[in-house]
């Protein structure tokens, strides 16, 4: 039994043998009618394999001439190359796209050959932009088959498809535009290559760099008369390690057309470290020197209706720029007559700001715990609103933009005092009474003259009446 049993193992082992040959014999003879397809991108490397630990050497072949490949000798490729390991893979280095081509594995009368797809992704200004900017990608691909038209998807930092603008498509060369970028798109995109026939799905992982502001391209920031404004722009050079100088400076017009005022410039070394230095000394102003990191920040320690305007904070990197503006809108209340509002007498109050509102921005003025009848509404692109009261107490200018108050002003309106009162009435009565008492005595004095004036005719009549008589007699 012993000796049948080692029989039957014997027999087994060469079945297994046997069938595990056949197999790979089916196997490599399957893998010699087929011409395998392997992608590599262009700077990168590939690793192509023979199946069988035998004696082989590798051969590329293309379409102007063929060389072969040994394990020992020199390497006919454009890229480093080499032929290692156990089954003698065949190694490639920093690829370019003239490696595109088929490479054969052979052994014995056995060939495996395998077609080697090249693609090369390159981005305009190395992959470094400021915001606002369009990049440009140009993909090239090279293969010793037809090229196969491709379809092109991308990826941003955030996982989100971006639709490019294709300028030339062309099978062997790409051109896309991307949008304005913006500072959140900085970081790893993909680009995804991908063909029906043949069958290619590639993806090509590439970064952006994108220097600028996390601040909107443009916002409005409102403030009163006499109080304490901050605006600040922040960067993101810390955030994505920008390891080289830029530039930038911070200026100041009143309106669109208006000449700039440079208020001071900075420079951000490679470091990261910024320094600022003030250029003007007309306007008033500070750089605060403790704010959060990364931070472009001017300091207005009182406002003034005048210091309204457009605050633009620029940023410079090889001759290209970026900016991020500021509109400060201020506002002011005044009153006439000033000073306490008398019983019985009438106030002005205006409200005023600097600039033109959108179209969704109105000012209203509203007496605290008043009536409806306390309130006003200033009319579309109206920037100035006036309102006479009779009422004292707390009244407030408010400036609404899509029912949200941005800012208020609070006015507090006095009542004057009751000896302010009868002093008023006094003056008025007092002034009343000599006003008709000067009104008597002009009118006195103007009949009195006008006796004096009569008497003084009818005695001047006496005179020639009595002289014409003495001339009579002494004709006589």
């Amino acid at each position: 039994s012993v000796v049948q049993c080692t029989v039957i193992k014997t027999v087994l082992a060469v079945l297994h043998v046997t069938s595990w040959r056949t197999a790979t014999s089916g196997l490599i003879s399957s893998m010699a009618q087929q011409n395998l397809l392997q992608t590599g991108l262009a700077g990168g490397e590939v690793t192509l394999n023979c199946p069988e630990n035998t004696r082989e050497y590798w051969k590329k072949i293309s379409s102007l001439l063929t060389k072969t490949i040994f394990s020992k000798g020199p390497i006919a490729i454009s890229g480093e190359a080499e032929i290692k390991g156990e089954y003698k893979q065949l190694r490639v280095r920093k690829l370019n796209l003239s490696d595109a081509g088929i490479y054969t594995c052979q052994y014995g009368s056995h060939k495996v050959q395998t077609s080697l797809h090249v693609f090369k992704l390159t981005i305009s200004s190395d992959g470094h932009f400021l915001q606002n900017e369009v990049p440009e990608l140009i993909l090239m691909q090279n293969s010793s088959s037809p090229l196969p038209d491709l379809s092109i998807t991308l990826f941003n930092s955030n996982n989100n498809r971006v639709r490019p603008e294709l300028k030339n498509e062309m099978r062997q060369k790409y051109i896309m535009n991307l949008k304005n970028l913006e500072a959140t798109d900085n970081g790893t995109w993909v680009c995804q290559v991908h063909s029906d026939s043949p069958p290619i799905n590639q993806k090509i992982f590439f970064a952006l760099k994108v220097l600028g502001f996390q601040n909107p391209d443009s916002e409005r920031k409102y403030a009163t008369v006499d109080s304490t404004v901050i605006l600040s722009w922040h960067l993101n050079f810390q955030k994505i390690k920008w390891k080289e100088d830029f530039t930038g400076q911070l200026i100041w017009k009143q309106q669109e057309s208006a000449n700039t005022l440079q208020l001071f410039d900075f420079k951000v070394t490679a470091q990261g470290e910024l320094h600022e230095t003030k250029k003007s000394s007309n306007f008033l102003f500070e750089i605060p020197e403790r704010k959060p990191e990364s931070t472009i920040q001017v300091k207005l320690p009182k406002v003034h209706f005048n210091h309204s305007g457009q605050y633009q904070c620029q940023l410079a990197y090889q001759g290209r720029y970026t900016q991020s503006k500021i509109e400060l809108v201020v506002m002011k209340v005044s009153s006439d007559p000033a000073g306490p509002l008398s019983r019985g007498a009438n106030m002005t109050l205006t409200c005023q700001v600097s600039g033109q509102l959108p179209p969704n921005a109105y000012l209203r003025w509203e007496r605290v715990n008043g009536t409806k009848m306390d309130i006003k509404n200033s009319k579309q692109h109206e920037v100035k609103l006036e309102v006479n009261i009779s009422a004292a107490g707390l009244w407030s200018c408010h400036l609404i933009e899509d029912n949200d108050r941005k800012i208020s002003f609070h006015y507090h309106v006095e009542e004057a005092p009751v000896w302010i009162n009868y002093v008023i009435i006094g003056t008025s009565v007092g002034g009343g009474i000599l006003v008709f008492v000067l009104a008597c005595l002009c009118i006195i004095s103007s009949i009195k003259w006008k006796r004096r004036r009569q008497r003084a005719r009818r005695m001047a009549q006496g005179r020639q009446y009595l002289l014409e008589n003495k001339t009579c007699q002494c004709q006589q």
